[in-house]
């Protein structure tokens, strides 16, 4: 008897290895990409932020309650004030954080000649508000804007465009100086006619960091810093009270001067010394009752340092140091000179102001009337610091979503790679 082996039934060609295994990556990197948690990076900054504008909201309530309680009987009023501009500025900075790169280059000469335009409103009669004596605010239909909160975002935005542009021509100093010069001193000069130096400098650093990281030379930056300091002590002495304000803080605070310009920095370090290691507790500051100026707003750090103590205001500033760390990551990572100087320049401003804040109420500074960004009342400074930042986070999220095409193509290649040496 012979056994008969059965035939095998035909299944048709063999499948090819690669071409199976692409089919299976190619389903695999969208299931990744869904799952996949956001860029750290973006995750972390958009966290960061958001905490500093909760934190910020409970300050001012805690600060600002008394002064609202005598003025309108209203104790939580600019609370509720602040609230609603944070209720606008968040979702802006999330939509500006979906916006590409190319929307902001489109968008920075309309959104200087904008601001501008709007700078110059505030020397109209009738629209001008006059506010700490700056005269740098708009008044229309009974809604208060500072547009100079916003041509610090233009600026940072049209200087980043200008240099990506002229990036192999700016080792000369004409090409490093035009237009950026004339067109962003002219901005700064309109704040300062408006007579607010705080605002002026901070739009200065702001100036210098873009040029840095854009790739101006160093000599030319120095000697260009020589020329705006120069003219900068020029300007402070010609104001009367600006001298006044220069020569408390470096002389000292005497008798004599302590009902003038040293009460405000003389109350803010009192209230920051009270505080000590762990505060006096959230809401029983002693300085908030009408002893120290702009409790809310330019000296809320004194009002932090009372309340939560050294460790509280060890906290603000670890949350601060943590948004300058990521915004660098962001810019080691980007291959984009625009994006790069976005970056970096909204760094300064964000950074640089907050740290010129902290300076003035620990007196290591003159008094220059800067709010702390994302934690002072006021809500044209709230909303264009979330908007600035919402521009960050679109650089972060192109920049990673390149990174993982990269990775994905890189990985493509590796898997087609590894069939063939089978065969």
């Amino acid at each position: 008897m012979t056994a008969t082996r059965p035939t095998s039934r035909s299944t048709g060609p063999e499948p090819d290895d690669s071409t199976s295994g692409r089919r299976g990556f190619a389903a695999v990197v969208p299931l990744r990409r869904m799952f996949a948690p956001e860029n750290r990076d973006a995750v972390l900054l958009t966290a960061t932020t958001v905490f500093l504008v909760a934190f910020g909201l409970v300050m001012v309530l805690s600060a600002s309650s008394v002064e609202e309680q005598s003025s309108s009987g209203d104790p939580f009023g600019r609370v509720a004030r602040q609230a609603v501009f944070a209720a606008i500025g968040i979702p802006l900075m999330l939509v500006a954080s979906r916006m590409p790169t190319r929307f902001w280059k489109r968008w920075s000469w309309p959104a200087l000649l904008i601001g501008a335009v709007l700078q110059i409103m505030v020397f109209i009669p009738g629209l001008s508000y006059d506010y700490g004596g700056n005269q740098n605010w708009l008044s229309i239909g009974g809604f208060t804007m500072q547009p100079s909160e916003f041509v610090k975002l233009a600026l940072v935005v049209w200087v980043a465009w200008v240099l990506a542009a002229k990036r192999d021509l700016l080792g000369n100093w004409k090409h490093a100086l035009i237009p950026v010069v004339p067109i962003a001193g002219g901005a700064i000069v309109l704040v300062l006619i408006g007579r607010d130096l705080g605002t002026a400098t901070i739009m200065m650093l702001i100036v210098f960091a873009c040029a840095y990281f854009g790739g101006v030379r160093i000599h030319h930056l120095v000697v260009f810093g020589m020329m705006v300091a120069t003219a900068a002590v020029l300007f402070a002495m010609t104001s009367p009270s600006r001298v006044s304000r220069i020569t408390a803080w470096m002389t000292g605070c005497t008798s004599e001067d302590y009902s003038g310009y040293c009460w405000q920095p003389q109350h803010g370090m009192w209230a920051l010394a009270s505080g000590g290691i762990f505060g006096v507790g959230l809401g029983n500051s002693k300085a908030k009752w009408n002893w120290l100026p702009e409790a809310d707003r330019d000296y809320i750090f004194a009002i932090i340092g009372e309340e939560l103590g050294l460790i509280g205001a060890l906290v603000v500033i670890a949350l601060f140091v943590t948004l300058a760390i990521v915004m660098v990551r962001i810019m080691r990572r980007t291959k984009d000179d625009f994006s790069r100087v976005v970056t970096g320049g909204v760094l300064a401003w964000v950074i640089g102001q907050a740290f010129v804040n902290i300076a003035v109420v620990l007196g290591l500074l003159p008094v220059l009337g800067v709010p702390l960004p994302l934690i002072s009342s006021g809500g044209s400074a709230l909303i264009a610091v979330l908007l600035a930042i919402g521009v960050v986070l679109s650089i972060a999220r192109v920049t990673a979503a390149g990174e993982a095409a990269s990775d994905d193509g890189v990985a493509d290649r590796q898997f087609v790679r590894i069939p063939g040496r089978g065969r």
